[in-house]
């Protein structure tokens, strides 16, 4: 099948360095080689919030949004409603700090008034840090020295060398925790206590509670009780019923493969999509014919 034959599919991800990217590149190589009449091309961007602009103005046929700015989107906050729909859930996300282990804090009070590196300014991980915080009383800028990257990969050099006391993020193999847990000396992680994650669950009840299982990073002997949501691929709404239901099907044979080219991507199920989708309505039309094919959805 030539290039012209294919059907060139363009997927928004973020800046280097970060999750999104190599999530990307991940699910460009399972589709394309599952499914030869597709042709995914990863493109970089801001991330989550220039994403879905992108999307809804046909820039971008599929990409990749955390749950905090999909979550506005699809409830109108600050906007107004969105058209866009679900692909596929990606991974969950539970928030979390990474310090270097010999960093005195123990607590998310503990980093108040601290340089902090919340992540690149347009990606989502910012406004999962803002719920997070808003829900225990705290603002990312009012309560610390917030640092905001124009490379998501810029953090954890900077939390290394000292130039921030700790770098906020999110997800099982995320890139940023890895980069400061597996550097000499190891990291030290910080997620909310019980006690906060009740209470910003009462808050924000979309958040739910996430769990990083113990050897998720370098040094990380035991399990991380954190909050969090699901980050997904969504699709602008004009996207063709067949190409979704092409690139859904794609994914699903792709499953086993995936997960060994990125552990994060081992969430990345039809199962999941449809237990991680606020309601099944919002799920592209030909994915739901292929969830409803291979059972998943009555």
């Amino acid at each position: 099948m030539t290039a012209q034959q294919k059907t060139q599919v363009i997927l928004g991800t973020a800046t280097p360095g970060g999750g999104f990217p190599l999530y990307g590149d991940a699910v460009t190589a399972v589709v394309n080689a599952v499914d030869p009449s597709v042709a995914v091309e990863p493109r970089n961007t801001k991330g989550s919030t220039e994403n879905i602009p992108l999307l809804e103005g046909g820039k971008l046929d599929i990409a990749l949004v955390t749950g905090e700015p999909a979550y506005e989107a699809f409830a109108g906050i600050g906007r107004p409603r969105t058209e866009l729909k679900i692909l596929a859930a990606m991974y969950s996300t539970p928030g979390m700090f990474v310090l270097r282990a010999d960093n005195g804090a123990r607590t998310i009070g503990d980093l108040k008034g601290q340089p902090v590196a919340f992540g690149a300014r347009g990606s989502g991980l910012v406004i999962l840090a803002r719920y997070v915080l808003d829900g225990i009383g705290l603002d990312p800028d009012r309560d610390f020295t917030a640092v905001y990257l124009d490379h998501a990969g810029d953090g954890p050099a900077m939390v290394l060398d000292g130039r921030v006391a700790a770098l906020w993020g999110g997800g099982l193999g995320w890139p940023g925790f890895a980069a400061v847990a597996k550097a000499p000396g190891g990291a030290r992680f910080i997620a909310p206590d019980a006690g906060e994650a009740a209470r910003i669950r009462a808050k924000h009840a979309f958040l739910k509670t996430m769990t990083v299982p113990a050897g998720s990073y370098p040094g990380q002997g035991a399990p991380i009780e954190s909050v969090g949501s699901w980050s997904f691929i969504l699709a602008r709404p004009t996207l063709d019923e067949d190409i979704a239901y092409r690139l859904a099907r794609a994914l699903h044979r792709g499953e086993e493969a995936l997960g060994k080219r990125l552990a994060q991507a081992r969430e990345t199920t039809a199962a999941n999509t449809v237990a991680a989708a606020p309601s099944l309505d919002l799920i592209h039309p030909g994915v739901q014919r292929f969830l409803k094919e291979v059972g998943f959805v009555r």
